[in-house]
């Protein structure tokens, strides 16, 4: 008799190649319930869509992180608008998304290029090289800090709280010590950011936040941190994720790099195809406010759900033959952002920076190799993609 099926999201092993767990999980159980861990998944692409859609029913104000300890009511100190439903959402939002309207992120272009040359240039005419340390990593990093006003001193170190915070150690099912001091730490650089800032306002997103209302509202110093939170850890970890993921699946898809080699205008493509194929965002949380039935289960009010969108993009219901890495195929379906009012903020911003990204390293290296046997991937629940990827290019 066969051992009975369970579905772990700390499980590390599972999550080094999630997609055949996931797979089976669409097939045999989309709503699923694990006892020990008292939480539900959700695989399938139709009711990860409608829990983005239907807020009133899926909540987000205990915010979006897999670990209990993190899954609170006080999620919002580091979550922001991640961690919370209309109307607070709606008002802290559009304070903040001035700095991401359409016009602003292309104006964006020309500064993340140079950007990219800059770290490219650093390693021009080494033969091997990690492209998540020197390059990945350090690119949307930069992009975020020059936007909230950081010192380029400061920006390895806040990296680096940055990658602690979303790490997990094999079997960890809470957020580790190292991780909440990592936590504490950034907090600690954005109260003296903002001290910084109100002393002395710059041509920045910080200063902005700091005198931004409607109807004369304003941000209070909380809300702003929180904000900063998010957009360090969701605006670099993320992006770093998507370059490396698309460097990796390229090398491992000779056909495909054959049809970028027939025309390079497909790059774009590239980028859609590996956020639908190996999102940086496997799963996200949230609360059940309603008994709600869902394939003959009862999931009740209180109860955490996890939306699995790494499998929903793999949804065999919508794409066709998922498990295929195709970089021409119609990716309009994806759940890479969301959906509906919680819609990623910075989408745009990680669009053109990973184009960006992956335009000038292709220009320079069209021939790259990976080096599996010095390459690693991250260790985190939420977050998919690698530590280090040693790239070949000369």
């Amino acid at each position: 008799m066969s051992a009975p099926f369970v579905f772990d999201p700390f499980d590390y092993a599972i999550h080094e190649d999630p997609y055949p767990v996931y797979a089976r999980l669409r097939a045999e159980a989309p709503a699923y319930r694990n006892e020990r861990l008292g939480l539900w998944a959700l695989s399938r692409h139709a009711d990860v869509k409608t829990a983005f859609r239907e807020w009133t029913q899926y909540s987000n104000r205990h915010g979006v992180a897999l670990d209990r300890d993190a899954f609170a009511p006080t999620a919002e100190h580091t979550a922001s608008f991640l961690a919370m439903d209309p109307p607070r959402h709606d008002r802290l939002r559009a304070l903040v998304s001035k700095g991401f309207t359409p016009r602003r992120v292309a104006e964006l272009e020309p500064r993340v290029r140079a950007i990219a040359t800059r770290h490219l240039d650093a390693v021009a005419g080494r033969a091997r090289w990690d492209a998540i340390d020197d390059f990945a990593g350090k690119l949307p990093m930069d992009v975020i800090s020059e936007m909230l006003g950081i010192a380029e001193a400061d920006r390895d170190q806040l990296r680096s709280w940055a990658d602690m915070v979303v790490h997990r150690e094999e079997g960890a099912e809470g957020r580790p010590t190292a991780a909440a001091a990592a936590a504490r730490s950034l907090m600690g650089h954005f109260v003296h950011l903002i001290a910084q800032r109100r002393a002395r306002p710059g041509d920045d997103l910080t200063s902005a936040l700091l005198v931004a209302e409607i109807d004369g509202d304003r941000l209070t110093d909380s809300e702003i941190m929180g904000f900063l939170f998010l957009m360090v850890i969701a605006g670099s970890e993320t992006t770093t994720k998507l370059i490396g993921n698309a460097l990796h699946w390229l090398w491992r898809n000779p056909d495909q790099r054959a049809r970028l080699r027939e025309d390079a205008s497909r790059l774009p493509q590239w980028v859609e195809e590996t956020l639908r194929y190996d999102n940086s965002t496997q799963a996200l949380a949230r609360l059940a406010t309603t008994d709600v039935e869902l394939h003959g289960r009862r999931i009740s009010a209180g109860d955490m759900i996890v939306l699995l969108v790494g499998s929903a993009n793999r949804d065999e219901r919508v794409f066709d033959e998922p498990a295929r890495y195709d970089i021409l195929r119609d990716t309009t379906q994806t759940l890479a952002f969301g959906h509906g009012i919680h819609f990623c903020l910075g989408a745009s911003l990680a669009r053109l920076e990973g184009r960006v990204a992956l335009e000038e390293f292709w220009r320079r290296h069209p021939d790259y190799e990976i080096d599996l046997e010095n390459t690693s991937r991250v260790h985190s629940v939420n977050v998919r993609g690698f530590a280090h990827l040693t790239v070949v290019t000369g």
